[in-house]
């Protein structure tokens, strides 16, 4: 056997954890598609109450620089169905004068700058004035649906220790809003709704996740300048059973706008996704020692690579295969269509329209711009890259766009 020879069955047996990638979204889907016909009930839905308890939740807020957009999320919380919380705003860097006259709100201003999100929430857990059961933590510029703590209270009231809400987005006016708005509805179903029905794990994000309070206790992050929910999420894998995703809590956020803030965005992401890297293949070590099949798949997925880059590499073993073994090229083929038709069908389920049809050819933009921001990731090891914001607009506003009658007050 040649060496050449060897190289490509090398080469055949790396490709097979890349092309389980690919092929996840198809079978979500594929499950998607069985449950809906068979008319089954929602998970949550077979699970019992295990107590009647009213759950105290501690929202965080973290805020840095920018104030304009907490009172559209503060009057989003006082609109709650639920009244069981408190709120503590980092307010970072921000006017020392800023204070909310509400008897729920607690306002912080560190002595100091701050400059991270992780030091900000450390800071409002450390100034806690009663000890919560769960902690909820949000960005400045979200807003809830008003049923966003009832729904939460409602998951752990079943049993859930750590729950994530579903996004969705306050604007879509741009071609790149819509994509990442896009990229939101593939990945909320792909990684959390449909985790949720086969009882595996959900990916968390960093705003919207719902954890009890004893659980945050011994994180330990690598350092201050990101990467915040991709180390939360390897420690509350280890320590609950299931992390939920609640769909009928409802978390809006604000989309990029352009490419350059895209860029921006996914040079933070993509740094923090690279910083992380070693803890999630221990992790999936250790699953693969325990064998426990929930935190296996939980660890694979963490460890792949951005989805841009598994592009690249699918189209490198295409080409490949085409001087070599044609056949292998025609699988490739197949599997990259497969998620292809998965990736526009699952987006057209989660939007519950056609709205987005016209925004799929812009993708490749949207992956090049990825691609740019990988050039660029040694900057956020060095710098606090913030993403600024500009849609503010009102839980009401967005209710009423939505036709949604619990509008409040």
């Amino acid at each position: 056997m040649t060496i050449l020879n060897i190289a490509y069955i090398l080469l055949l047996l790396a490709e097979g954890p890349i092309a389980f990638y690919f092929l996840v979204p198809p079978f979500m889907l594929l499950v998607h598609r069985l449950r809906i016909r068979k008319g089954g009930k929602r998970r949550i839905d077979r699970l019992p109450d295990l107590t009647d308890k009213k759950f105290r939740f501690h929202l965080i807020i973290t805020a840095h620089e920018e104030t304009a957009f907490l009172p559209p999320l503060l009057d989003s919380i006082r609109r709650q169905t639920y009244g069981e919380h408190v709120t503590y705003i980092v307010a970072d860097c921000c006017d020392p004068s800023l204070n909310f006259d509400d008897p729920r709100t607690v306002t912080l201003h560190p002595p100091q700058a701050l400059n991270s999100k992780i030091k900000s929430i450390e800071y409002a857990i450390a100034s806690f004035r009663e000890e919560p059961d769960a902690v909820i933590i949000l960005d400045a510029d979200n807003l809830l649906h008003p049923r966003f703590m009832e729904t939460m209270n409602r998951y752990f009231r079943k049993g859930f220790r750590a729950v994530q809400a579903d996004f969705r987005a306050k604007n879509t006016d741009t071609d790149f809003a819509r994509m990442d708005a896009m990229g939101d509805l593939f990945n909320f179903f792909v990684e959390r709704e449909m985790r949720m029905e086969l009882g595996l794990s959900s990916a968390i994000w960093g705003a919207g996740i719902a954890f009890a309070y004893p659980l945050y206790e011994g994180i330990r992050y690598k350092d201050f300048l990101g990467g915040f929910d991709k180390m939360l999420q390897i420690h509350l894998a280890s320590q609950v059973k299931q992390i939920a995703f609640a769909r009928e809590a409802i978390l809006y956020d604000e989309k990029i706008t352009d490419g350059a803030a895209l860029e921006k965005q996914r040079t933070r992401w993509i740094s923090s996704q690279f910083k992380y890297k070693k803890a999630n293949f221990t992790f999936l070590g250790r699953a693969l020692r325990s064998m426990n099949l929930n935190r296996i798949f939980f660890g694979y997925i963490n460890v792949r690579p951005p989805l841009f880059m598994l592009l690249m590499l699918a189209g490198m073993f295409f080409i490949l295969h085409l001087f070599y073994q044609p056949v292998f090229s025609l699988i490739w083929a197949i599997i990259l269509f497969l998620f292809a038709l998965s990736f526009i069908l699952i987006v057209r389920i989660r939007a519950g329209s056609h709205a987005f049809s016209r925004t799929f050819l812009q993708l490749p933009r949207f992956i090049i711009r990825q691609a740019l921001a990988t050039l660029k990731i040694k900057r956020a090891s060095r710098s606090f890259l913030k993403t600024r914001h500009t849609k503010l607009v009102y839980i009401t506003d967005l209710l009423r766009d939505a036709g949604d009658p619990l509008q409040g007050d």
